[in-house]
């Protein structure tokens, strides 16, 4: 083997590396961004639970708000993604005639099986969403990832309700998003208060109901 090819295999190793550092670090600030918000956590936190040096994070992340974004458009990207290609993929199959529950079938169950789907990563990712989204940083970075999936289930949704005034849907909206984040939290209140009927982390149980459940809200606002 030449010099020139092993440099090469060096390199492409070395790029690995970095690769898997990055993952760690944003693995590790994704689950402590999840549990404590982004004022609660320090660069020094992250690093220790990577166990790594501080002044390396600052290699690959000129500050906290950064890593903060980071975190959030690694995954934001994925399933804002899904969503939007079965939401279109839908509309081009139900034609005129999209029903409510169908389409938030779509944009509910899509997300939630990647939750299912993905994991503890996926799960962290969850909760991280939930626990930002009402704050001022998180509301920006919302905004950006997820409004054009948002509005594309609004549009869906405005022909699925022809005689629902508009802002009667985007309230039954703001409703649906606000039962999805308490759902992502998975805060335990739930299995508390049934006395572990229910699970919080239950989100196959979650998908069976929401869509249906949150439908009929949708269809009570026309009463």
């Amino acid at each position: 083997m030449s010099e020139g090819s092993t440099a090469k295999r060096v390199r492409r190793s070395k790029a690995e590396q970095r690769a898997e550092t990055l993952e760690q670090i944003l693995d590790a600030a994704e689950y402590l961004f999840s549990l404590q918000g982004l004022h609660g956590v320090t660069l020094r936190d992250v690093a220790q639970r990577v166990g790594v040096h501080t002044t390396l994070l600052h290699y690959y992340f000129q500050d906290k708000p950064t890593l903060f974004e980071a975190v959030f458009a690694r995954r934001a990207s994925v399933t804002s993604g899904r969503r939007m290609e079965a939401l279109d993929l839908y509309a081009a199959e139900a034609g005129d005639k999209p029903t409510v529950e169908g389409a938030l079938h779509v944009f509910l169950d899509t997300d939630l099986d990647l939750y299912i789907e993905g994991g503890e990563p996926w799960m962290n990712y969850a909760a991280f969403c939930a626990r930002v989204s009402n704050t001022p940083e998180g509301a920006v970075l919302m905004d950006v990832h997820f409004d054009p999936v948002v509005l594309k289930l609004v549009s869906i949704l405005k022909r699925a309700l022809p005689d629902t005034p508009e802002e009667d849907i985007f309230w039954g909206y703001h409703f649906v998003t606000g039962a999805l984040m308490n759902t992502l939290a998975r805060s335990g209140r739930i299995d508390r208060l049934s006395g572990g009927l229910c699970r919080s982390n239950d989100f196959e149980a979650v998908k069976k109901r929401i869509a249906k459940f949150m439908a009929a809200g949708f269809h009570a606002l026309k009463d």
